[in-house]
């Protein structure tokens, strides 16, 4: 509907009079009329005092005209006006003299009184909205507000509030939206925005049933990834009488297809790779432990626990730093978990050296004291952990695709890890001690290493890294007494895969089979390919026992 038509629907409506006067006013159309009916009234005033008490006691449908009325006003205050309408924030007061912003806070309301001059004062805060009634809107109202403040926004400076305007207008495409899209498409610079104004454009172009221009559009929309744009084509594949042309729908139809599958599989490939970084912090912890000092620690699993509840921790003592606690948690989560490795290694490991399966059952014994404990101090609930601004949101590539934050830092947190950690295993006394140790603990013995030491230094670096894979899995899901036993299955897979002591192997093993998880998932579900995974396993160390890279020397050979 343009706007002449509307202004007609506003005359012939009796109580909405006064507001075609004022559209008239406003746009200039009547300017002499309006100094001979409000000569001493502001235009601001003028118009509140006329919209107020239809927004107020109107009816849905006077209450729509209002808004458009609204729309033409100063564009910030018409923003903030029908932002608090769309919300439910717009309030008025027993007496209906005023309109008022009301937003809950942090302890009872602020509240913004709209003055006769068109502006909202400073908030005040206060106890409760007794004495204020909300001004009711519908869903179709609901509607009518996204389409004006989109409206409002394709003026904004920032291109992100323009691009999601444009967005936002494509749901409901009329002859208003596109003649502004067409209008601000002439003067828009940022190439993103262009190009989804073109995709609206284009969406119109095929709706209007104009064959001339309707090759034109088909292209355009074939290079689309918005799914207002498949849908079009879909629709116009169905309802065209030109062979051509609906030959050229088609066309473009599978053209998107295409592309949407393959971002499709990229993202499943995106979250394989995140998935993976978690297997591969949890595992490479175990990967050290295991290959060293062949001790099979059940309780590996409680560590990651614990570094998750110290990051837990950490934020509730730490309240006003939750853009840095993840930052501190990680060298805490590493101290913590790394005493009570040692702790564990001192007080049982060490006197059960050499027997493997009471290595398991001790330290299985030794994963129940602990989540008892996590239960007794914290209770059985689940927590949460915080997740900083700076790892939220997402980078979106396109409409199907996006890159979440906090997977990415996790990603490239897993494979920060990794170097730091091969870097001490290959250039420092630790790590030549330690490889000298797991390729033949006797000949290092006899050449002066101190297995003993190696064993405690080995069995904390372990146990401090499972810590950090507790931060990084309490950003992806709840942290409880059970996080741990999600996680030891998982773990053992990765180091028995990729080749005990091995972390390359680690390295590949988790990423691998993370992805393969995930790929999986879709036709699987989650349990059956869970159980694919544990069948490829056992046939694969049936037929290479050792892993993808076998540990070398002669202790690795016996």
């Amino acid at each position: 509907m343009n706007w002449s038509s509307r202004l007609n629907r506003f005359i012939q409506q009796p109580r909405l009079s006064v507001l075609a006067v004022l559209l008239l006013l406003l746009t200039g159309i009547t300017h002499a009329l309006a100094d001979a009916e409000t000569p001493e009234i502001p235009a601001p005033m003028f118009f509140l005092q006329q919209i107020k008490p239809v927004l107020i006691d109107g009816s849905y449908r006077e209450k729509g005209e209002a808004i458009a009325v609204i729309a033409m006003q100063d564009r910030k205050l018409a923003l903030r006006l029908l932002t608090a309408m769309l919300n439910t924030d717009l309030f008025y007061d027993e007496s209906k003299q005023s309109l008022y912003e009301i937003k809950s806070a942090d302890q009872g309301y602020q509240i913004s009184a709209l003055t006769d001059d068109g502006v909202f004062t400073n908030a005040i805060p206060a106890a409760s909205q007794s004495g204020y009634k909300k001004i009711r809107i519908n869903n179709s109202l609901r509607s009518q507000l996204r389409q004006a403040i989109a409206s409002l926004q394709l003026q904004d400076n920032d291109p992100a509030v323009r691009l999601g305007a444009v967005d936002e207008m494509l749901k409901k495409l009329d002859d208003d939206a596109l003649q502004q899209i067409a209008m601000f498409r002439q003067q828009e610079k940022n190439a993103d925005v262009q190009a989804l104004m073109e995709v609206a454009l284009a969406v119109g172009a095929l709706q209007s049933g104009d064959d001339n221009k309707a090759e034109a559009a088909i292209y355009t929309l074939g290079d689309s990834l918005q799914p207002v744009a498949l849908n079009t084509l879909r629709q116009f594949a169905e309802d065209s009488e030109s062979t051509k042309l609906k030959k050229a729908a088609q066309d473009a139809i599978k053209h998107i297809e295409g592309k949407q599958r393959f971002f499709e599989k990229l993202e499943t490939l995106y979250f394989g790779l995140s998935f993976g970084s978690v297997l591969v912090l949890a595992g490479i912890g175990l990967a050290i432990t295991f290959g060293v000092m062949g001790v099979i620690n059940m309780a590996h699993g409680e560590l990651i626990m614990i570094g998750a509840y110290t990051t837990f921790v950490i934020q509730q003592m730490l309240p006003g730093l939750i853009e840095l606690s993840i930052i501190i948690a990680i060298p805490a989560a590493f101290l913590v978990s790394a005493m009570v490795g040692i702790l564990m290694e001192r007080l049982v490991i060490r006197h059960l050296y050499g027997r493997p399966l009471e290595t398991l059952l001790a330290t299985f014994g030794i994963s129940l004291i602990l989540q008892q404990a996590v239960r007794s101090i914290f209770s059985p609930l689940n927590r949460s952990v915080v997740t900083p601004q700076w790892m939220s949101g997402m980078l979106e590539i396109n409409s199907i695709f996006s890159i979440t934050w906090n997977r990415l830092y996790i990603i490239v947190f897993s494979l920060a890890v990794f170097f730091a950690l091969l870097l001490v295993m290959k250039k420092s006394s630790l790590g030549l001690h330690v490889r000298a140790v797991s390729q033949n603990r006797n000949m290092a013995r006899a050449m002066g290493v101190r297995s003993e030491r190696v064993d405690i230094l080995t069995f904390g670096l372990g146990s401090g890294i499972a810590g950090i894979a507790g931060v990084a899995l309490s950003l992806l899901t709840n942290v409880g007494p059970n996080l741990g036993q999600a996680y030891i299955i998982d773990s053992f897979i990765v180091v028995v895969f990729g080749g005990v002591g091995n972390l390359f192997g680690t390295l590949l093993a988790g990423m691998s089979l993370g992805v393969a998880n995930k790929f999986m998932e879709p036709w699987a579900g989650a349990v059956l390919a869970k159980i694919l995974l544990l069948v490829f396993i056992i046939l694969f160390i049936q037929k290479r026992p050792q892993g993808l890279f076998p540990q070398r020397g002669r202790a690795a050979e016996n």
